[in-house]
């Protein structure tokens, strides 16, 4: 099968990881993988983004296909339902508008910049090399810090399903491809 461009984006989600590791204002880059999966969706009325240009799906789909890191077993029915898919949006909705009132926080001089990633929302890991001071605001870095983790912390959840189920498991519950998938219906409207 020919490989086109977009099959390799698996290299830009790992390439996003390492150097917010090394500098965590380059988490700012990953605003494309939450604007553009919308975009597309609300211009085009499909999932395209998720389907073809998603560098986190390839690369699952890479280590649990090809490196075999995967049981490939089904996911669980619960995972795929709506009820669970529409909370866990919600529920990363409430973690994503906490890590935005930090950063106002932040800016408003209320609370001191903390050079943190918080995993999984609960562990919070010290991440102080990745950032040395910069010209810009304290707030800037706390909203690297704050979006790292939120990327983070969906990587690690999406290879545990990776390597629990199927290698693109996270696909099913991912909040961005429940949203593509809401405003998909909604552009779509069944008659």
């Amino acid at each position: 099968m020919k490989k086109h461009w977009y099959d390799y984006l698996w290299i830009v989600s790992l390439l996003y990881l390492v150097l917010g590791f090394f500098n965590i204002l380059f988490a700012w880059l990953g605003l494309a993988c939450f604007f553009l999966p919308l975009l597309i969706s609300i211009t085009t009325g499909s999932k395209a983004y998720c389907n073809r240009y998603c560098g986190r799906g390839q690369l699952f789909g890479l280590l649990g296909g090809r490196f075999g890191l995967s049981r490939k077993h089904d996911i669980p029915r619960w995972m795929k339902s709506k009820a669970f898919r529409y909370g866990f949006l919600a529920f990363f909705f409430v973690m994503f508008f906490v890590m935005l009132w930090n950063t106002w926080l932040v800016f408003a001089g209320a609370q001191d910049l903390k050079q943190v990633v918080t995993l999984l929302w609960t562990f919070k890991l010290p991440w102080h090399w990745a950032y040395h001071g910069t010209l810009l605001h304290p707030g800037v870095a706390q909203f690297a810090f704050g979006f790292y983790s939120v990327m983070l912390t969906s990587t690690v959840l999406g290879l545990v399903t990776m390597a629990l189920f199927k290698p693109r498991s996270w696909c099913v519950y991912c909040p961005m491809g429940t949203m593509t998938q809401l405003i998909c219906k909604a552009r779509n409207p069944v008659r």
